[in-house]
């Protein structure tokens, strides 16, 4: 894969948002950037691409952002993962954890078949709850993740812990 370390200079860090002490990594400068944002899509579909992926699945709802056009380039379907309550028709629901308490995602009961290989694509990993209960969803409804694909890592909150067993990528880390 090439190298992207480039990207963090797009990446504007803002202290203290959303709340006192956290420093939040804001990914708008590169998705406004041409050239990092098409590097971004690019390079996440080329680690998979070998898969013969049939969806992509967006982890809600900055992830839809990258999954979308990942999804294009590889030919996939594309399947939004919503927080819950968001979704119009029949769906399967996944329990997280959160810091303190939990929350809910859902996807579609016909949004991945039996035996198609998935690909979930999200902004940024950081603890990986959101992404192991999207994996479990998709598993439930039958589809093989072949991978799980991120822009950002922060790789000080573990996430790709949670994710052990998987082919977990992510372009930029920050300890």
């Amino acid at each position: 894969m090439a190298d992207a370390d480039w990207l963090r200079e797009r990446i504007r860090d803002v202290p203290d948002f959303p709340s006192p002490g956290i420093l939040f990594r804001d990914l708008t400068p590169l998705l406004g950037d041409a050239e990092a944002f098409r590097f971004a899509v690019n390079a996440i579909a080329d680690a998979f691409e070998g898969h013969r992926i049939d969806k992509v699945v967006g982890i809600e709802a900055r992830g839809f952002i990258l999954a979308a056009p990942v999804a294009y380039r590889l030919d996939a379907g594309f399947v939004p993962v919503r927080k819950s309550g968001k979704l119009p028709w029949r769906s399967e629901s996944e329990e997280y954890a959160l810091e303190y308490g939990a929350d809910r995602l859902e996807l579609h009961a016909d949004a991945v078949a039996a035996g198609e290989k998935v690909l979930i694509v999200d902004d940024v990993i950081a603890t990986g709850g959101t992404a192991r209960a999207t994996a479990r969803l998709v598993e439930r409804l039958g589809a093989k993740v072949v991978g799980l694909g991120f822009l950002v890592e922060l790789t000080f909150l573990a996430g790709r812990e949670k994710l052990d067993g998987y082919d977990v990528m992510s372009l930029v880390a920050y300890p």
